[in-house]
């Protein structure tokens, strides 16, 4: 019955060194690519265009800098968990040893709006690019099957259909998990590829569309409040920020891959921080051209990088281009959210939080396939029916709560655990950490009140699950009850 109940630190770290049950396939460059895959995504090619039009303007660019920001702060504390305990199953992993089963458990539950839920909107983006690349070739897909239920499309001829449910959403995500289950190594291929196809998609944007700026589009760089918190001015920007976020969650996606990665104690801070710097710089780039080519109130599009090389003149082929590398590269984030989200329900499974069964890794792939499955078919309902601004909004409240606990919890586990070996150790530890958890909190207050609501509905639901199940099965209910382990002895 104690909610308090950790793991232990040394223990964690003597089972990352014997357990086999996954395939350490993963090195350094694997790892930036993982993380790179899973920036590199919505944030650019889908969200760029909606929170400029609907939330900050041109400042949009300051959007993705404060999340940018926050997300830094984050990285360094995910590396150190990531490099001292380097088990699958990411922050909920870190909070269970440090925090305790209880706030483990609520971080678990609470990764599922940010890994499943973040698959949900990119395989919507995924979906729209598609349908539109299609259109492009002369071949319309039934409206109907190609939007969230209820969405209304508009045909060529101006009319309106309402959708039923999204297809081609559906069948990514099959796709993407087939690939999961075949395998790490394999998956860890395709996402290298694809990470190369839409890297260079986005540099040919940034050559091309530079030179067709009109900085008057940039005036008034942060156009004046509108009388809602969310609708310009600073708090746009910041409430812009809250839902770009978004675009920031590949790096601790990284993190879950901690079990298959080669040498993690390494190649862990590489692969988090590494994706993360990369990826911000050119978020920026892109959302200050992108802007600076098109007015900002004329972004509320599908594909908004799409729509700004064709204004700025670089031709239909680079339109083409364009979608072909967004429909690449969110292929790639899809893959990284599920196999993210498939490692943290194994390892709630291995520690008895969930049933048993599907803890089971296959026998020929070495992947958690069972988890892997239900992964997707949870994905593939949701991404049928949901709208990308819905799934995104919780996602980004899921990921800055996440942020929150590592933040704290590192600090946790500096003060109960001082002399604890650490391959990598958060630089300032005392002033980012903290940092790390208020400017997840401030961007955390600007989010919706709805998307409050349904988190908060979301937790409800979770701890019934706790109290009913998790906390009597759990593989910690059956050992010592005391509350917490000893300390770890000193090396």
């Amino acid at each position: 019955m104690n909610l308090l109940r950790r793991k232990s630190i040394t223990e964690l770290q003597s089972e990352a060194l014997t357990d086999t049950s996954l395939k350490r396939a993963l090195g350094a460059w694997n790892l930036i690519l993982l993380g790179i895959g899973a920036i590199i995504g919505t944030g650019i090619f889908v969200l760029t265009g909606t929170v400029a039009a609907q939330n900050a303007g041109p400042a949009v660019v300051m959007s993705f800098v404060l999340a940018g920001v926050a997300s830094i702060f984050a990285a360094l504390c995910y590396s150190e968990f990531a490099s001292t305990v380097p088990m699958a199953g990411s922050a909920y992993t870190y909070g269970y040893a440090t925090l305790g089963e209880f706030v483990a458990w609520i971080i678990g539950w609470d990764l599922i709006l940010e890994y499943a839920l973040g698959a949900v909107t990119v395989a919507i983006g995924w979906s729209g690019y598609v349908v539109s690349l299609l259109k492009d070739f002369g071949i319309i897909f039934p409206p109907q099957f190609s939007a969230a239920r209820g969405t209304l499309v508009t045909l060529a001829d101006g009319s309106t259909v309402t959708a039923l449910f999204n297809v081609p959403a559906i069948f990514i995500i099959a796709a993407v998990t087939a690939l999961l289950i075949v395998g790490i190594k394999e998956s860890a291929s395709f996402n290298n590829v694809i990470v190369v196809i839409k890297v260079a998609v986005v540099l040919l944007f940034i050559a091309g569309a530079i030179k067709a700026i009109n900085p008057a589009n940039w005036h008034p760089f942060s156009p004046p409040s509108q009388g809602r918190e969310d609708a310009f001015g600073w708090t746009g920007v910041v409430a812009g920020a809250g839902i770009v976020f978004f675009a920031y969650i590949g790096f601790d996606a990284v993190s879950t891959a901690a079990q298959e990665a080669k040498n993690p104690r390494r190649d862990m801070p590489i692969g988090i921080i590494g994706s993360l710097l990369i990826c911000t710089v050119l978020y920026i780039i892109v959302s200050g051209i992108a802007t600076g080519v098109v007015p900002y109130n004329e972004l509320s599009v599908p594909d908004p990088i799409a729509f700004a090389a064709d204004r700025a003149g670089m031709g239909v082929w680079m339109r083409r281009l364009v979608k072909f590398g967004a429909i690449a590269g969110l292929s790639s984030v899809i893959l990284v959210m599920l196999l993210g989200q498939s490692r943290v329900f194994w390892a709630m499974s291995r520690d008895g939080l969930l049933p048993a069964f599907i803890n089971r890794v296959h026998p020929r792939f070495k992947t958690p396939w069972i988890t892997s499955i239900v992964t997707g078919i949870i994905v593939a309902i949701f991404s049928a029916i949901f709208t990308v601004r819905e799934a995104g909004s919780l996602v980004s409240i899921g990921t800055l709560l996440a942020f929150v606990i590592v933040s704290i919890g590192v600090l946790v586990l500096r003060i109960r655990e001082p002399e604890l070996p650490r391959a990598f150790k958060t630089p300032a530890v005392w002033i980012v950490a903290p940092l790390g958890a208020l400017s997840a909190m401030y961007l955390m207050r600007y989010l919706h009140i709805q998307t409050w609501i349904r988190l908060l509905i979301w937790l409800a639901i979770g701890l019934v699950i706790y109290f009913a199940y998790s906390m009597h099965h759990s593989v910690l209910a059956t050992k010592s009850p005391q509350s917490s382990p000893p300390p770890s002895p000193k090396p």
